[in-house]
Parts: C-alpha cells; structure tokens; sequence
C-alpha cells in the first residue's frame, strides 16, 4: 500500500500539490494523468525518494523491491544483455558472491549460494533477459551490442527492459511508450497486464493506459482525485462532474455543434460520404472526451486550403528506398479526402514512404505526378531541428506571413497555447512538446491540402492529442498518418494500408487485428531467429523456405479463423451498437418535444402523458441495449485475450 497524507511538494517556486492525499493498495494499476508541469514526474520522485515533500506523509511498503524507469544511462562499457541482466541486483549479488566463493575454495558455501541461484531463477535470468530484448524490438544480432554504440532512443528502451527485469512489488514507469513502436507497445502491453504488483505508468497514450490500468489519479489544481477505473473511465466520470459547471457545458455544446454541421454538410456529397459517416461514429465518443478536456488550454484547427486538386499526388509503380536499394515498391493515388492509416513492422518503409511522398527523397524508379494545387504539410521528429531556436513562436509566422495582422497571428498561436508573452519567447528554451505544437502551428498556418504526419503524437499530453485529433477530424484535405497512438488512427483516418515485405496493400481488418498479426509477425520472427542459431552451431536449418512458407500458410490460416470465430460475435455488437444510436435518436426526438412550452398546456395533456410514458420506455430500452452491447464489446475483448 501507497498512502499519501497531507502532502505538499513546491519545485522551483511553483506550488505542485497542496495538502494532496490518496491511497494506492496493493496491486493496482494506476494511470497518472494531468497537464504538463502539473507535478506527475516529481510524484514519482517523492515515492523513489529523489525528492522530499515540504510537509505531510509519505509511507508505503516496498516489499521485495521498488523498480523504477531511469531517463539517462550511466553505465555505457557493457553489452545490451548484461545491463539488463544489472537491474536484478540481488541475482548480481549472488553471482558476484559465487564468483568470490570459487576463488577462495569455500565449497560448503557454493552450495549455498547456488540454492540462492536457484531460488532467485538466476538460470533462467539470461534468457529471460533476451527474452525482453526482443519483445522491446531488438533482434538477435545487436544482444551482445555495447551500450554505447546503441541511438538514444535505443537506449531508453535497455533502461526499459532493466526495470521490467528488477524483481519488484512496486513499479514506476514515466513515459514507457514514447521511444517504442506499436509492435513494442502492444507487447509491453501484454507484459504489464500480468505484473502481479502494484504499478503506477505516467502516459499520454489513452490506448496503453486502457489495456493496463485499473485506477486513474489525476493531478488537478495542486490535489489528488482517485478514479476507479482506466482512463476512458476517468474521462467519463470526470465528464460527469464537469458537466455540473455551465461553462463546461456550453463548450462541449459548441464543439457538437462544429462537428455536427461538418457531418450536415457532406453528408449529401459523394465524395465527402465516407468522412462524414467516419465523423458520425466518433462524434458521440467525442462528445464525453470533450467534456473531459473542457479546461484544455489547446483548441485549433487547420485552416481550408485555398485551392485543391483531384488527384493531389500519384505515385505510379514506384520504387522506394536509399541510393540504388529499393525499400519499397507501390503504386498510390491521393484524392482530396484521402484519409489514409498506414501499418506495419518497425523498418517496414512507413518513414521511407512519408519522406517520399514530402519530396525528401528521390524515387528510385517509378513515376509521380504531383497535381496543380497540391499543397504539403509535412510532420517528422527530425523537422523541429529545423526551426530557429533564437526566434520567437510569432516570429516563426510573421517570416511566412509578413502581412498578416500582429493579433491574428497571436489569436492562431493560442489555440495552440501560446498564450501572452509565451509567444514572445524565444523557443531556445522550449520543451519537445512546446516544439511539436510550434511545428504543428506553422504547418495549419500555410493551409495545407496534404497532411503527411510521422508519429506526431511523440512529446504531446492527452490535452494536445485530443485537440490535433479533433483538428484533423475537420480537416477537408487529405491525410496520410504513421503513429503508435491507435486512438489517432481509429479516430482519424478511414483506410488503412500495411506497408510489408517491401509492398504497401489495403488491410482489411481492424486495429485488434492488427495487434494479433504483429505478435504472429513477433513469433515467426523469434523462430527465425533460433533457426539461424541453430545453423551457426553446425545443426540443421530449420528455418528452411519450406518451412517458412508453410508457417505463412498456418498463420494466414489461423487469423482467418479467428476472423470467423470473432465475427458473428462483431456483428452483434455492432447490430447491438446500430440499435442503441437509433434509441438514442428517438429519445431526442422526444425530449425535444417535452421541452416545448405548448406541451405543458391543459388541451396537451394526453400528448404529455404519452410522451412522457414513451420518454421511460425509450429510457429503459436504451439502458438495455447499452448493457448488452457492453457485455458483446466484452465478450469480443475476452475472445481475444484468450487467443
């Protein structure tokens, strides 16, 4: 048990909590969430003891050990498996003692000591090592890799693995999926899901914190509030109460609203159906997230391009990749409204294709053609390099737009909280996440009819995600997203391609999906791996192409089975989710009725009183169906946990 009592931390002047409490029990899981600078990294250091609070309590029982996350690597001349190996410290102890015993000869203590081996799975400890390595992305080759020689991302995740590795009854993670892929999230997913302890995850991925957490504690306004359940539970609840305060209110109103006209006014077009219809899925889950968010200091949206083409770009059998070696070949055609997904493995060619398609790099071979209007608005990491660390967040506009009005600029800046002196500032000393929003804001600034966006989400909290998430639900032009954020591509796009084995193709199925494909990509990988070893060591190749074509064949076949298992079980749910939107409907229809003066008069009575008897009725039926399509939604999740 964690117990909080009365405590009071201030960093640098700023007060952080002010006679904050909560209980955290054993074996939670628990999502920390609030604004940026709210106090949620300095939390954790309170619990691992780096800093101390200025008044109140701390207390809680470590157990068998507390296992948290370092940001830097201080050990830099070992291989990748033995720094792992480093965050058992009582597996070190042991074999250091082993070590010790053996040179002195005290062979009455070796036996001993090798029971404790035993008993802290010291034999298993070196493939259980490997074992993370390659859930977190690393391949077989680069195990016996010195630290040193790995990126900085990389290195971030060997801290991850050598805290996954420490035995542990507590544990603190900050920021676990920001250096990882979707194939690494999904495992370490499944991995913190079996964490018998108590965790507390600091995260701006509402897709991680769902599948891990079972209690959200959200930092607002210097306290504490404890939610029972994951994040989307937090959203709701919360939700609930911010509902009470009319201001809440009237802005989730508006934002209906806005999204309700967009849906209005295509929904007649052809050409414009399908978003309209994406828009008309998200809108009743929007409209509870919103309200969550309603003290959100970012809202924004991306500006109507002056012109369009039809097409916007094709690439015509292209060839893809660097120098003379292709990556990647395809053929793509972008229309306006091209809403596009795209999925795979990291190192499949996602990156390669965004940076071809932005005119970063050359085809190979192959054909573009690049319509009259287009108009690119490109988003990569390496691009807030690119910026003018010495120039202001106005600056940067003002240098595009050298006629446009001071407060105009300011006004456009703030919906992306640059706010006051803010965007005054040089951004010399700004966060990754004050870069990305700047980035963001020049590119709605030119009005773009193309959006290409690579992994945009990295450094923006949940307030941020949800605005661009919104922004881009408005968007008239086309998108072509890459993101480990599955909330983005669900909510955002409407196609999604796989980019694999050097080809880029539709893919039928849905994020769930996905997420099984990619652990049966992880197993095939893990066979390969262990037949090319095997081979090295003088057996035979098991790997062979027979092999691996008849392991294609069976997972091809396995996932169409589970497609079939799982779709009458879809389909109720979205029958289920059908009847549900059109109780809904008819129970507006009728509380827009009730809420006419004339209804109330004495000539009315009987229409008020079946109205009223209908208003129940419609009331119960949607309680129902609600829960039944809840426990559908449930039975589908339960059907592919046990998988």
């Amino acid at each position: 048990m964690i117990t909080l009592n009365s405590i009071s931390l201030l960093r640098s002047g700023k007060l952080l909590l002010e006679n904050a409490s909560t209980i955290i029990h054993s074996g939670q899981h628990v999502g920390l969430v609030g604004a940026n600078g709210c106090g949620k990294s300095s939390l954790l250091a309170l619990l691992t003891g780096d800093l101390q609070p200025d008044k109140g309590e701390l207390a809680f029982d470590k157990g068998c050990g507390l296992a948290h996350m370092a940001q830097e690597i201080d050990v830099l001349d070992r291989n990748a498996v033995d720094y792992v190996l480093d965050g058992d410290i009582e597996l070190r102890r042991i074999e250091q003692a082993i070590a010790e015993a053996e040179a002195a000869g005290k062979h009455e203590k070796l036996a001993d000591l090798h029971e404790q081996l035993l008993s802290a799975d010291g034999y298993t400890a070196r493939s259980r090592a490997e074992q993370l390595l390659h859930g977190l992305g690393f391949n077989h080759q680069v195990l016996n890799k010195n630290v040193r020689d790995f990126s900085g991302g990389w290195r971030m995740r060997l801290n991850l693995a050598k805290t996954l590795m420490c035995p542990s009854d507590i544990m603190l993670l900050d920021e676990p999926t920001n250096h990882l892929d979707l194939d690494a999230i999904v495992w370490l997913e499944n991995f913190l899901k079996r964490y018998p302890g108590t965790l507390l995850v600091i995260s701006h991925d509402r897709d991680f914190l769902d599948a891990i957490t079972d209690h959200t504690l959200h930092i607002e306004h210097q306290t504490l509030f404890q939610y029972r359940g994951n994040y989307s539970a937090f959203e709701h609840l919360r939700a609930q109460r911010l509902q009470q305060q009319q201001a809440a209110f009237e802005k989730q109103q508006k934002l209906r609203a806005h999204m309700e006209k967009f849906v209005e006014r295509f929904r007649a077009k052809a050409t414009k159906a399908k978003q309209a219809q994406s828009r008309l899925k998200a809108l009743a889950r929007l409209e509870d997230i919103s309200a969550a968010h309603v003290d959100s200091p970012f809202s924004f949206a991306f500006p109507e391009a002056d012109k369009m083409s039809a097409p916007l770009l094709v690439l015509d059998t292209a060839e893809l990749g660097y120098g003379d070696k292709p990556l990647l070949k395809l053929s793509i055609n972008i229309q306006p409204g091209s809403r596009i997904g795209l999925l795979g493995a990291n190192g499949a060619g996602k990156s390669t294709l965004i940076r071809t398609l932005a005119g970063e790099l050359p085809l190979i071979s192959g054909k573009v053609h690049l319509g009259e209007h287009l108009s690119i608005g490109y988003f990569a990491q390496h691009q807030l390099e690119s910026l003018d660390f010495n120039a202001s967040p106005l600056l940067h506009l003002q240098r595009l737009s050298p006629e446009a009005k001071e407060q105009t600029l300011r006004n456009f800046l703030g919906g992306f909280g640059f706010h006051g002196d803010k965007a005054l500032e040089s951004i010399q000393g700004f966060s990754g996440g004050e870069k990305a929003r700047l980035a963001l804001a020049i590119i709605g600034w030119q009005k773009p009819n193309l959006l290409l966006l690579d992994e945009p989400t990295n450094h923006l909290d949940l307030d941020m995600r949800l605005a661009l998430t919104m922004a881009l639900q408005s968007f008239e032009g086309a998108v072509i997203l890459v993101s480990h954020d599955r909330n983005l591509i669900r909510s955002t796009t409407d196609e999604l391609y796989l980019v694999h084995d050097g080809r880029m193709e539709e893919y039928s199925g849905d994020l769930d999906d996905y997420s099984q494909w990619l652990v049966h990509l992880r197993s095939k990988e893990r066979n390969e791996s262990r037949s090319g070893r095997s081979e090295e060591n003088g057996g035979e190749l098991v790997g062979s192409s027979q092999q691996n074509a008849q392991q294609k064949k069976d997972i091809r076949r396995q996932e169409a089975e589970r497609r079939k298992a799982l779709r009458p079980l879809k389909q109720k749910a979205e029958q289920l989710e059908s009847q549900l939107e059109d109780l809904q409907s008819s129970l507006e229809q009728v509380e827009e009725r009730l809420s006419d003066p004339l209804i109330y008069e004495e000539t009315a009575k009987e229409k008020l009183k079946e109205l009223l008897n209908r208003q129940t009725t419609l009331k119960q039926q949607a309680l129902e169906t609600e829960e039944a399509w809840m426990e559908a939604l449930e039975a589908i999740e339960n059907a592919e946990t046990n998988e």
